[in-house]
């Protein structure tokens, strides 16, 4: 048995607050240029069948950011929904690596595909590696994001495949029962510190380094500064952008009157019978989420939130927030603490 390591989630850091003089949150930048686009905020939406198809991605496009079609369909119904994205920069689409993944990829280009992310569970595979080259081969003009992985050695590997974007991490999922299933993962912030320290490596050695995605377990827009600052240069919603207008399903009108939305993970039996009409290894569940209005709305308090977040580190765009960013490890009682509570003795608010 090798060494074990401690590893550590996001509520186990807190950033230091720092000096800052930005008088105003309209000061901060959070642009990112992913391909040839300059994003205006650092979040994707995920490839997910109860999160992500063409509605959701025309709204994200009005605020200048991604969202990938999830691969949980036919290839003829795929590249229908691709053809109902308005603006052609945006035309985003997952694919796997067995099957049908050749056949989609050509359907999908014909239809004017720009982003593809290849979709798997365990990215730091063989199939994968053979994905990866077979697009840069075929459509080397296509901006790849592969994954999940979790480790450097992952992060390298898939960069010298030619991934253009990593997703991070295993088995962090607010859906994913993979750690039960499997007990295999890593949690979010501690596969970003893995992959970051491998990137500033290949980039000191002027060799292709890939943009990390923060991918998994992302609770709230705290965990999404979290994320940046320790080397993410993306992140991937999947739940916090579930149940909203535009995220496929119908609205479901509970037995106390309020509304929900079905979110499936994407290896649960509800999602796999959808799609191919039975279920195999189970690695997720399924839920109704409460029902949040528009994702502009959403989008735009996590982003307000984001930037608030920026400058307590007295940082102006994300690359600053990673350069002055400092962490302190809190203990159980201050994780309880850093919640809303109330102290019921002493009058205490």
């Amino acid at each position: 048995m090798t060494e074990m390591k401690e590893v550590k989630g996001f509520d186990d850091f807190l950033l230091v607050p720092q000096y800052s003089d930005i008088e105003s949150r309209s000061e901060i930048n959070t642009q990112v240029k992913v391909g040839d686009l300059l994003l205006g905020t650092p979040i994707i939406a995920s490839p997910m069948s109860t999160v992500t198809e063409a509605y959701m991605i025309n709204a994200l496009t009005n605020l200048n950011t991604l969202g990938i079609i999830h691969r949980y369909n036919t290839v003829s119904f795929q590249k229908k929904l691709l053809s109902f994205i308005q603006d052609n920069d945006f035309k985003s689409a997952a694919i796997g690596v067995t099957g049908d993944y050749k056949e989609r990829l050509e359907e999908l280009v014909s239809e004017g595909l720009r982003f593809v992310c290849i979709d798997i569970a365990h990215g730091d595979h063989i199939l994968m590696k053979n994905a990866i080259e077979y697009v840069k081969s075929k459509y080397p003009e296509l901006f790849v994001i592969a994954g999940n992985i979790s480790t450097s050695s992952g992060y390298e590997r898939l960069s010298s495949w030619g991934a253009d974007a990593i997703r991070l991490s295993v088995g962090s999922g607010s859906i994913c029962t993979t750690r039960i299933q499997t007990g295999h993962g890593i949690p979010t912030m501690q596969a970003i510190i893995n992959a970051y320290t491998s990137k500033k490596r290949l980039m000191d050695e002027n060799k292709h380094a890939a943009l990390i995605v923060a991918d998994g377990g992302i609770k709230n827009s705290g965990d999404i500064v979290k994320c940046l600052a320790v080397g993410a240069d993306l992140v991937m919603l999947g739940s916090m952008l579930s149940g909203t207008k535009e995220s496929p399903g119908k609205v479901i009108i509970m037995p106390d009157g309020t509304k929900s939305k079905r979110y499936n993970g994407m290896a649960s039996k509800a999602a796999q019978r959808n799609w191919k009409g039975s279920y195999s290894s189970v690695e997720g569940v399924s839920s109704v989420v409460p029902y949040k209005g528009t994702v502009a709305k959403v989008i735009r308090e996590i982003m307000s939130n984001v930037r608030s977040g920026m400058s307590y580190s007295g940082a102006r765009n994300l690359e600053e927030l990673r350069n002055k960013a400092q962490f302190v490890l809190q203990s159980s009682a201050s994780t309880i603490e850093s919640g809303p509570h109330i102290y019921k003795s002493g009058g205490r608010s």
